[in-house]
C-alpha cells in the first residue's frame, strides 16, 4: 500500500511562501487522483486542493484559490503545493491523500489513504 511523507512546513510571515512535498512510495502513483487537505487545531479537516492522476485537472477551495498552487512529478512520485501570501488563518496540519476517482476530489472521504501530515504555521 502506497504511504506518503509531507515535508516542507515551517513557520512564515503573514504575505510569506512555503512549498509543501509529499512523496509516494509505490509504483502506482500515477493512478491516483491526489489531494491536499488541512486541519486546524479544534476545527474539522477542510479541503485545500486537488489534482488529478496526469495533472490536467485541479481544483480549490475557495479560500486558498489564486494564492495556493498543486502540481505533481508523476516521474519523482511526488505532489506539491505551492502556497503564496500566506495568511494566519491558513495555518493549519496540511496532509496528502490519494483518491481512485479520475476527477478531483472535494470531499475527505473519497480518499482512502493519507500521509502523517506537516505543520504549517503563518505568524501575523
Amino acid at each position: 500500500q502506497a504511504q506518503f511523507v509531507e515535508s516542507g512546513g515551517g513557520l512564515v510571515q503573514a504575505g510569506g511562501s512555503l512549498r509543501l512535498s509529499c512523496v509516494a512510495s509505490g509504483r502506482t502513483f500515477s493512478s491516483y487522483t491526489l489531494g491536499w487537505f488541512r486541519q486546524a487545531p479544534g476545527k474539522e479537516r477542510e479541503f485545500v486542493a486537488a489534482i488529478s492522476r496526469a495533472g490536467t485537472l485541479t481544483s480549490y477551495a475557495d479560500s486558498v484559490k489564486g494564492r495556493f498552487t498543486i502540481s505533481r512529478d508523476n516521474a519523482k512520485t511526488t505532489m506539491y503545493l505551492r502556497m503564496t501570501s500566506l495568511k494566519p488563518e491558513d495555518t493549519a496540519v496540511y496532509y496528502c491523500a490519494r483518491s481512485d476517482s479520475a476527477f478531483p476530489q472535494s470531499t475527505s472521504s473519497r480518499y482512502d489513504a493519507w500521509g502523517q501530515g506537516t505543520q504549517v504555521t503563518v505568524s501575523s
